[in-house]
């Protein structure tokens, strides 16, 4: 493998959920206030833990091709009718709760690192998103948590999910690099060996509370990336910005 040359990138793509916001507090915490309207009551951090465990699963029919491309708020839509099934409170929760609580994913904080890292690499790289969330989602996701991303790319764009390959090499396309130009900084060692495959330069970026205070997060000494970070602000160090 060639030695890492951090003048070569051109393009910082972050990954989102986990990455760069704070998924499951965000989700969990949503959870709380809507089914609490709702009249029920549930563990809303073990049923944002459930709901993120059928995530992987439902993007791989997409990409095995056992179903059309469809946007990931009807994937999280699907995973939430059986969740609600599987509680015994389907009953409780109409169209607009079910919308509400989809919509969750529209609205995460950013981890505490993140916006003024992303403005430190911004002086030096074209930083774009690069999710499997929706266009949508990301649009309402970013202008609400402030990120200061410089575009978005979409799973939408490239009608697959990650890891695909066509979901990174659509972004390098869009951005006219060379796929070794882009740095992919996740949180997962699923979106970093699926970079990694597509010929991306990698940076993990450790999240030990991405999974919550009762689950292991990924950990850097089971991914093989070119950078290993704990921070927006440690990888913009790396990276000279």
């Amino acid at each position: 493998m060639p030695k890492f040359d951090p003048a070569s990138i051109r393009v910082v793509a972050c990954d989102i959920f986990g990455t760069t916001v704070d998924w499951r507090t965000g989700v969990a915490g949503q959870i709380t206030q809507i089914i609490a309207g709702n009249g029920q009551h549930l563990d809303a951090g073990a049923f944002a833990d459930a709901w993120r465990d059928r995530y992987l699963p439902s993007l791989e029919h997409v990409n095995r091709g056992e179903r059309d491309y469809v946007y990931l708020d009807t994937l999280h839509r699907e995973s939430l009718d059986e969740l609600l099934d599987d509680h015994g409170i389907a009953n409780a929760f109409d169209d607009g709760a079910r919308r509400r609580l989809v919509h969750a994913w529209h609205r995460l904080p950013a981890w505490d690192d993140a916006i003024q890292g992303l403005r430190r690499l911004r002086r030096r790289f074209v930083v774009t998103a690069l999710s499997n969330g929706g266009f949508a989602l990301l649009t309402n996701l970013v202008k609400a948590a402030s990120l200061p991303f410089d575009c978005i790319v979409s799973a939408d764009l490239a009608r697959v999910y990650k890891p695909a390959p066509l979901a990174y090499l659509t972004a390098a396309e869009l951005l006219d690099v060379a796929p070794d130009q882009v740095l992919m900084v996740a949180a997962h060692r699923w979106d970093i060996d699926g970079a990694r495959e597509a010929g991306l330069s990698t940076a993990f970026l450790e999240r030990p509370l991405e999974r919550g205070p009762h689950r292991t997060a990924d950990q850097a000494t089971d991914v093989t990336s070119d950078l290993t970070v704990t921070s927006f602000h440690h990888l913009a160090d790396a990276l000279g910005c």
